[in-house]
C-alpha cells in the first residue's frame, strides 16, 4: 500500500492518493479497515486528506513520491488514464445535449431538458447522465459506420428515465413516458417501438430476430466490460443506490444478478457486441462474484 504527499488542495485541506500496486481488492480492504468512505475511491486510488496520513502509515501504507506511486501503479497494471475514466456529470450532460441533435427533433428542447432533469436526479448514483452517455457511445460502437436507428436512440434516452431502484416497475414507468413525451413528435408506430424496447431492458433477453432490442440490450450491458477501475466505480455506485439494504441483503441480490448474467450462453446478442465486450464482461463479473461473501 502506497501514499504520496498530500499536495492537492480541496475542501479547506490537502489531499493525496492511496493506492495498491497489487490489486484493487487489496486497496478496498485496506480502505475499509482504515474507515475511508467508499465515495473516496476514484478508479485506481482513494483520495485521502492529510489528517488521515498518520493512521494510514501506522497501518502499513508507505509514503512515496508521486512519480514512484504512478510508476508502481502502471507496473501493477492498475493505472486508469483520465481518458478511460467515468466522465464527470457536467461533461456527460454536455455530451448529451449535443447527442440530442442527432435525433432530428428540432424545436423540442423541452423534451430533452425534461429527460436530462430526470437523469440528473440527486438520488441517482449509477443510473444517471453518465450511464446514459455511456449507452449512447456503446450504440455508436455497435452500429458504426451506420447510424443508430432513431427508435433505439430514443429508447436509450427513455430506458431509465424513471428510476427509483425498483426493477421492473422502473422500466414499465419509463416505457409509459414514451407516449407522454414523444406523442405528436414522432409517429405512433415509432412511439410504440420505443416503449417496447424500454420494456425489453427488464430482462435483456431480445428475440433472435429483434435487431433493435439486441442493440439496446447490448449497449445497456456494455458497462460490464469497462476497464477494471471503471467497473469498480460502477459497482460502488450501484451499491450506493441500494444503500437502504444492509451488506448481506445487497450481497444476496447482487449475487443473483451476477449468477444470472454468468449463466447465460451469450451476454451480448449482436455479433459485434460479443466481439467487443463478452470476454471482458465475463472476467469482470467473475472477479466481482468473489467480493460478495455471505455470512
Amino acid at each position: 500500500m502506497l501514499v504520496d504527499p498530500p499536495r492537492w488542495p480541496a475542501h479547506g485541506t490537502q489531499f493525496g492518493h492511496l493506492v495498491s500496486d497489487t490489486s484493487l481488492d487489496e486497496l478496498h480492504a485496506f480502505a475499509r479497515a482504515a474507515g475511508l468512505p467508499a465515495r473516496a475511491f476514484d478508479h485506481d486510488h482513494y483520495d485521502v486528506p492529510v489528517a488521515r496520513y498518520p493512521d494510514l502509515i501506522a497501518q502499513g501504507a508507505v509514503e512515496v513520491s508521486p512519480t514512484e506511486l504512478l510508476r508502481r501503479l502502471v507496473a501493477g497494471g492498475l493505472r486508469v488514464r483520465p481518458a478511460d475514466r467515468t466522465p464527470r456529470r457536467p461533461a456527460a450532460r454536455e455530451a448529451l445535449v449535443a447527442a440530442w441533435q442527432r435525433l432530428g427533433l428540432p424545436g423540442n428542447e423541452a423534451v430533452r431538458d425534461d429527460l436530462l432533469e430526470r437523469w440528473s436526479e440527486p438520488h441517482r448514483r449509477y443510473h444517471d447522465v453518465r450511464h446514459l452517455a455511456q449507452c449512447l457511445q456503446a450504440l455508436d460502437a455497435l452500429c458504426a459506420p451506420d447510424p443508430v436507428p432513431r427508435p433505439v436512440l430514443l429508447a436509450a434516452w427513455l430506458h431509465d428515465a424513471v428510476y427509483q431502484g425498483e426493477p421492473g416497475a422502473d422500466e414499465r414507468a419509463s416505457a409509459a413516458l414514451a407516449p407522454a413525451l414523444l406523442g405528436g413528435l414522432i409517429g405512433d408506430d415509432e412511439v410504440a417501438e420505443v416503449s417496447r424496447l424500454v420494456l425489453g431492458t427488464i430482462d435483456h433477453d431480445p428475440a433472435p430476430d429483434d435487431r433493435n432490442g439486441q442493440l439496446l440490450s447490448d449497449a445497456d450491458l456494455s458497462v460490464l466490460a469497462l476497464n477494471r477501475g471503471r467497473y469498480h466505480v460502477y459497482v460502488r455506485d450501484v451499491r450506493d443506490e441500494y444503500a437502504r439494504f444492509d451488506d448481506e441483503q445487497f450481497a444476496k441480490g447482487r449475487l443473483r444478478v451476477i449468477d444470472d448474467l454468468l449463466g447465460r450462453e451469450q451476454l451480448f446478442r449482436t455479433e459485434r457486441g460479443r466481439a467487443l465486450w463478452q470476454q471482458a464482461a465475463r472476467a469482470n463479473l467473475a472477479e466481482e462474484r468473489t467480493r460478495w461473501p455471505l455470512s
